[in-house]
């Protein structure tokens, strides 16, 4: 069997590991620079810097919720690599946009390449780990998914570095170079010919109910989906709060809030890593609940550190300055080990998604989990924004996402459950 790192040798797997660590880079390359942009430029009160970048996460987000469902069928309906070509000539045209919008200073411009990022990911989304079935062996697929979103996650991860380190004229010409080598990659991607035809239906509303209807009655698919967009809300609560907790709490400049948002990227990558070697290539829900209750325990010692802070808000320390107060590696190893315990638990929750039904709905299936995810997530935002505006401190809301981790805890134990009984089940109709 070919290990999962060997994949990234073959022809099958390395354009499409590419051409998405590009567009995750880029994805988080543009939206930092310009949420960084508001926050320390523009907004000079954290109810406003909280506020922005809700609304900044909100946008991109909406798209997934409005077009996923469209994105499903024409995936499953069309060459999955056709798509892919498309969908990264569109990025390139996008950034066009979002660069002149960040020379200009321009934020509704900003605002404008932001939704339209969301409506490339949210069509790119579902190919990325549908055609994952369709060029890998059954026994790859974990693996594959798995070195996906590890590489997503150092994507981020460098995505968010460089929005918030490089100068704002020097993001405005990266975003477009990025784009052009993200197209030129996805030209290399192997076809990925439709196993089925559909009749595309344009109605998104309604192509989205009857998405959502079809995949949800699967038992241990609408568990994962629960499961996976509890994770998700906890992933977008947190990007909205780094930003004006790490200004306003922590008292840093803004190259820490990439740190942190840095670590958290990294740390998902080798929780991925990790699970796929407890797995051994299995798809199971074994340590999802184990997984995220200890995510909630260092969760509450990052609540912990962040209400005990102490710090100058005149004078906002630099990276080398934070990395030399007293609490801070305690801080960052709250925030690595949140995330690697987060990677654990959902990246078996991906392969549930394209395992458990046929091939010719793989698309689909993802695009109705995003479709969920997306809600969660606005719901999640918008939550927060609320939480803040009724006085709640932006550290205090951190106990929101100790909130969700227990309600992750529920949801990866039911699912495992199901697994459990799916394979009695199915152990009795073999006998």
């Amino acid at each position: 069997m070919i290990t999962s790192v060997g994949l990234l040798k073959q022809r099958r797997f390395l354009p499409l590991f590419v051409t998405q660590f590009l567009g995750a880079f880029n994805d988080n390359l543009f939206k930092n620079a310009m949420v960084f942009f508001a926050t320390y430029e523009i907004y000079k009160s954290v109810e406003a810097e909280t506020q922005f970048s809700a609304i900044a996460t909100g946008i991109f987000i909406l798209p997934f919720f409005l077009f996923s469902a469209l994105a499903g069928q024409l995936a499953d309906s069309y060459d999955k690599a056709r798509i892919m070509r498309i969908i990264k000539m569109a990025e390139v045209l996008i950034m066009l946009v979002g660069s002149a919008g960040i020379l200009m200073g321009n934020l509704p411009l900003m605002l404008v390449a932001l939704v339209g990022m969301g409506v490339h990911s949210t069509f790119f989304g579902p190919i990325k780990y549908a055609i994952i079935p369709q060029h890998m062996a059954e026994d790859e697929v974990l693996g594959g998914t798995g070195l996906v979103e590890a590489g997503t996650y150092i994507a981020i991860l460098c995505g968010t570095i460089a929005g918030g380190l490089l100068h704002y004229q020097a993001a405005a010409a990266a975003v477009i170079i990025v784009a052009v080598i993200g197209w030129f990659s996805s030209t290399h991607i192997p076809a990925a010919p439709p196993v089925t035809k559909l009749k595309i239906d344009w109605n998104i509303f309604r192509s989205s109910y009857r998405l959502i209807a079809a995949t949800l009655h699967i038992k241990r698919l609408y568990l994962a989906i629960i499961a996976i967009s509890v994770f998700w809300t906890i992933a977008a609560v947190l990007a909205v709060l780094f930003p004006p907790l790490v200004k306003n709490v922590f008292h840093a400049q803004k190259d820490v809030a990439s740190v942190f948002l840095g670590i958290f990227s990294v740390g998902i990558a080798i929780g991925s890593v990790i699970i796929n070697r407890l797995l051994k290539g299995n798809v199971s829900a074994r340590y999802a609940p184990v997984s995220v209750l200890a995510m909630a325990i260092f969760v509450f010692d990052f609540y912990l550190s962040a209400s005990g802070w102490s710090g100058n808000p005149q004078d906002l320390a630099t990276t080398r300055e934070f990395l030399a107060m007293p609490g801070t590696w305690r801080v960052l190893f709250d925030l690595i080990m949140i995330a690697i315990t987060g990677g654990m638990f959902v990246v078996p929750l991906y392969a549930f998604l394209t395992t458990t039904v046929d091939k010719s709905q793989t698309s689909r299936t993802v695009a109705a989990n995003n479709i969920v995810n997306s809600a969660f997530m606005v719901f999640g935002s918008v939550g927060i924004l609320g939480v803040t505006e009724i006085g709640v401190g932006v550290s205090d809301a951190i106990l929101v996402v100790l909130l969700l981790c227990v309600i992750s805890a529920w949801c990866g134990w039911t699912l495992y459950q199901a697994e459990k009984a799916h394979e009695m089940d199915s152990k009795v109709s073999l006998d």
